[in-house]
């Protein structure tokens, strides 16, 4: 086996991955706008953004993500496939914090993915090098699960190719277009992840379009599934 061909460096922290990648002028405003977890900065991302998306800093398969959107003076939480409405915040804050458990979390602002029959979809794109260079190894969509909002195979999610989760969420003429505006923004995003941290060699980038076209690098993950 090629020596690059090793699993290579792993990074587990999104946090350190997405201040790397804002950097970059040309990535920086294709990252949702993102901090750690404060309830200070849950309460002002809410009411700046309206949707938000709080993960775990470290963390896979959409375990313990959680979307909370601000609506009518209230707010709506979605954890995997319940659905809760708070009146106050601080009731919020105490179910945010039953799934937290102590542990250190992202608030990143909500992206209002195109959608299949109302399930919302992102994209994968598996970037490896071997022998030395850059390859790309897949590109699909996933779609969610009906009545969940996060794509991950292991909760559900169902897998397409980029190509026909493009043409069915967006219109087929853009799927070109945007496959290779992931390709661009997969390779120069990868030549800073290299530099700042050296020997990683595997990357899985996950991708969401929204309803607008607007391509978003929602993380980047060492050890993609």
């Amino acid at each position: 086996m090629d020596v690059d061909d090793q699993p290579g460096r792993q990074l587990a922290s999104k946090w350190l991955k997405t201040k790397a990648l804002l950097e970059h002028p040309d990535i920086a405003g294709h990252i949702p706008p993102s901090k750690l977890f404060g309830s200070s900065r849950l309460r002002r991302m809410l009411d700046r953004y309206g949707t938000v998306v709080v993960k775990p800093v470290r963390g896979a398969g959409g375990n313990g993500v959680i979307k909370i959107a601000r609506e009518n003076g209230a707010y709506s939480y979605a954890y995997r496939s319940q659905r809760q409405i708070f009146s106050h915040f601080s009731d919020l804050l105490d179910a945010v914090n039953r799934v937290r458990k102590g542990k250190a979390y992202l608030i990143q602002q909500g992206i209002d993915l195109a959608q299949i029959r109302g399930r919302p979809i992102d994209y994968r794109v598996k970037y490896v090098k071997s022998g030395g260079q850059w390859k790309f190894r897949s590109m699909v969509g996933r779609v969610a699960r009906r009545g969940y909002f996060v794509t991950n195979l292991c909760r559900g999610g169902s897998l397409l190719s980029a190509a026909e989760g493009l043409r069915q969420s967006l219109s087929p003429d853009v799927v070109e277009a945007k496959k290779q505006e992931m390709r661009e923004l997969t390779r120069t995003a990868t030549s800073l992840l290299e530099r700042r941290f050296p020997g990683v060699s595997r990357l899985g980038y996950d991708y969401g379009i929204d309803r607008n076209g607007q391509i978003w690098i929602l993380e980047v993950n060492t050890r993609p599934q």
